[in-house]
């Protein structure tokens, strides 16, 4: 007997999970420069000891080292922004085996660099690994989108979530000073991508090309359909083939879309602004600022090692990631978004007031609230702003503008991201404890735009989705919106009809 048409079958998983990898790599890239960061900073003012017999200036260390963290974000951006090309120009699979060669590159310059006494290897090493990264942001999210079906699309998409947090919070095992966060082991801390390089390397190859790329770009029918057969685990895959056709025949009609034609076009203009809006709503929430942050609250609540106290908000972070993938389906991408940023709103005015009581000193008892904040905060974030907008992005497009639009929201996240790396510390030193305030305006101004702008896209398929927008641009808005209950106020139940 057949397994059921459009279920999990193991080709299937095992494709999704080997994609993954990629996830894990750019969330484990991104949170391992911060454990061993005194012993890194040592070893740039060491590296100048060894060259010209003295030591480095105290602004240019600092330099440095900002220099070290914020470059990941630089090479994200550039990654981001070649997604497109790659994907269409090698296949969705092919793209990911090509873009490894940059992680090993890079990890191999930065497990180097202490050896050749080179900080500028560990800082290229950074660059070229960002730029890894970012075509993941990209790929990734694009590859599950078009291999998942559509009653499945949302909990696999926020596979590409579950591994960024996973990697997280490895790093942030591995950068404890007893295992690898040490001053012999930290080239082996900062090298360890190479290892999950080598991993997905020897993976993909077993994996299947997209069948939606093979049947719509390169017109591929019959290896679509049995790549297809594979994935579904049923020979009856006519209704995924017919709508594949559908889409191609309508791309076909379309002129090649570019970065520009994006916000020139109609058809296109509202869903790429959406794009980006929830990549912004992403790194504007204040997430970044919070796991900075967290280890003066930890210490504040008098942890006896706070960076243990760290791992356990990584710890949260995971959790409620593997809760976003199992009610993704019936709660809906725009429900748990808006959960997720009203909620973080809530946690970040708890927070602002328990770190200024926690200031005063005269209170007892609000650090305690600080710690539970956070972890509520985290917790709300993996919910919906957190997995949301990376997979949201390919359900918004079909497949003719799908990778210019993954590459721009892409490298709009990415630019935000380094933003708020560069300017928290200036708006934390200049607002206190208040600087969460910031971050509650802009969750308040995202949940609005997601309340009225962003259509649900549960169970919906590219084709019919791209239609909405169609329409959308042909006609105004009129009429009664439908609505469902949400928290007993009555939701648009999509922006779109």
């Amino acid at each position: 007997m057949e397994p059921k048409r459009g279920g999990l079958t193991c080709s299937l998983v095992f494709a999704v999970t080997v994609a993954s990898i990629g996830s894990l790599q750019f969330g484990y890239n991104t949170g391992v420069i911060n454990a061993p960061e005194e012993i890194i900073r040592a070893f740039y003012n060491n590296t100048n000891l060894h060259r010209y017999g003295k030591p480095m200036s105290e602004g240019m260390l600092t330099s440095l080292w900002s220099l070290s963290v914020a470059i990941f974000s630089v090479g994200g951006m550039f990654g981001s922004l070649s997604v497109g090309y790659f994907a269409n120009r090698f296949g969705r699979r092919n793209s990911m085996l090509l873009v490894n060669i940059a992680a090993l590159v890079g990890g191999a310059l930065m497990a180097l660099s202490k050896i050749a006494w080179s900080f500028e290897m560990l800082i290229i090493g950074r660059f070229i690994i960002g730029i890894f990264s970012g075509f993941c942001t990209g790929l990734v999210p694009m590859y599950i989108g078009e291999l998942a079906p559509t009653a499945y699309r949302g909990a696999l998409g926020t596979l590409n979530q579950l591994g960024i947090v996973v990697g997280i919070l490895i790093a942030q095992i591995f950068g404890l000073e007893v295992i690898l966060g040490s001053t012999t082991f930290w080239p082996l801390l900062l090298g360890l991508t190479v290892l999950l390089s080598v991993l997905q390397c020897g993976l993909l190859p077993f994996c299947p090309e997209s069948p939606r790329y093979l049947l719509i770009v390169k017109k591929e029918h019959e290896q679509a359909e049995t790549i297809l057969r594979s994935l579904r685990g049923t020979h009856d895959v006519a209704s995924d083939i017919e709508e594949m056709k559908e889409e191609g025949h309508r791309m076909a009609q379309e002129k090649p879309v570019s970065f520009i034609e994006l916000f020139r076009s109609s058809q296109y203009r509202q869903p790429i602004i959406i794009a980006i809006v929830l990549q912004l709503s992403q790194q504007l929430s204040g997430i970044n600022a919070v796991f900075y942050y967290s280890t003066n609250i930890f210490k504040a609540a008098n942890v006896p090692n706070p960076v243990y106290a760290t791992i356990g908000a990584g710890v949260v972070n995971t959790v409620f990631t593997v809760v976003s993938l199992l009610i993704v389906e019936r709660a809906g991408r725009r429900t748990l978004h808006l959960i997720g940023l009203g909620g973080m709103a809530v946690f970040a005015i708890i927070m602002t007031i328990s770190l200024r009581l926690n200031d005063d000193g005269r209170v007892i008892g609000w650090s305690y609230v600080s710690i539970a904040a956070v972890f509520g905060f985290v917790a709300l974030f993996e919910i919906g702003p957190g997995p949301i907008p990376w997979f949201i992005v390919a359900e918004l497009f079909s497949q003719g503008p799908r990778p210019a639009a993954m590459a721009v929201s892409g490298c709009s996240n990415w630019t935000a991201n380094f933003l708020v790396g560069m300017l928290f510390p200036y708006a934390q030193k200049g607002c206190g404890p208040f600087v969460f305030l910031i971050f509650m305006g802009f969750l308040i101004i995202f949940f609005i735009f997601t309340f009225f702008k962003v259509p649900e896209t549960k169970g919906r398929t590219f084709e019919d989705i791209a239609q909405q927008f169609q329409k959308k641009s042909r006609l105004e808005p009129a009429g009664k919106r439908n609505s469902v209950e949400l928290t007993g106020v009555k939701v648009p139940q999509d922006p779109l009809e």
